[in-house]
């Protein structure tokens, strides 16, 4: 068994530091960069847990929910609700749904589903919303229109991908702050080489690790 004790609100399990709560992070001990097969201490290991449906909620389960406030991004480990008109959310066909700090963050999620939410896959996503930039409104992220290559700039500060609820409200926003509007099909097949870079690192072997 794993020896575990706390370190300055952290809790340390032979030599891996876990943060305890509705996220976790881990990093092995020792990590470099130079070191293959390991993770370097920057590549952290987030596990951030869907939230399930709450029939008391009055909502169908395909509709999209309010962020709760301690909800953490799976991708970047971010609060969304910090960040309420980049936010998007998916919603699993068991009811459970995942909270995104942006659309980059949705994307890069549904790049490889299983690798953020475990136990889920893409075929069993029942519905997905981006929150419109401009009117904080919840758009099917199917039918969002989004921007890339603007000067607004995401909620990390680097990249970014607004989406809008129509073409017309896209063009305007472009005609102020540039970039380019694009849809979620070609979002889907390739994320700009730009965007793909701010990807998280590879986390394989941390699961067994753990």
């Amino acid at each position: 068994m794993l020896e575990r004790r706390s370190i300055l609100g952290l809790t340390v399990a032979g030599g891996a530091v876990l943060l305890t709560g509705a996220a976790q992070r881990w990093w092995p001990p020792g990590a470099s960069r130079a070191a293959p097969g390991t993770a370097p201490p920057d590549d952290i290991c987030l596990v951030a847990p869907p939230f399930a449906f709450d029939p008391a909620s009055g909502l169908p389960v395909a509709a999209a929910r309010p962020i709760p406030g301690h909800a953490r991004c799976p991708v970047c480990g971010m609060f969304p609700a910090r960040q309420p008109r980049w936010a998007a959310q998916v919603i699993f066909s068991n009811g459970d749904v995942q909270y995104l700090d942006s659309p980059l963050s949705l994307f890069l999620y549904l790049q490889n589903v299983p690798r953020y939410t475990v136990g889920q896959q893409a075929s069993r996503i029942l519905a997905m919303y981006a929150t419109d930039l401009e009117t904080g409104a919840w758009v099917p992220a199917q039918q969002a229109v989004y921007v890339h290559g603007s000067r607004t700039l995401g909620p990390m500060r680097s990249g970014n991908l607004p989406a809008f609820a129509s073409a017309s409200a896209a063009a305007a926003f472009i005609a102020r702050q540039g970039g380019t509007a694009v849809g979620a099909d070609a979002l889907r097949r390739t994320l700009p080489a730009e965007l793909q870079r701010l990807a998280p690192q590879t986390h394989e072997g941390h699961d067994a690790a753990v």
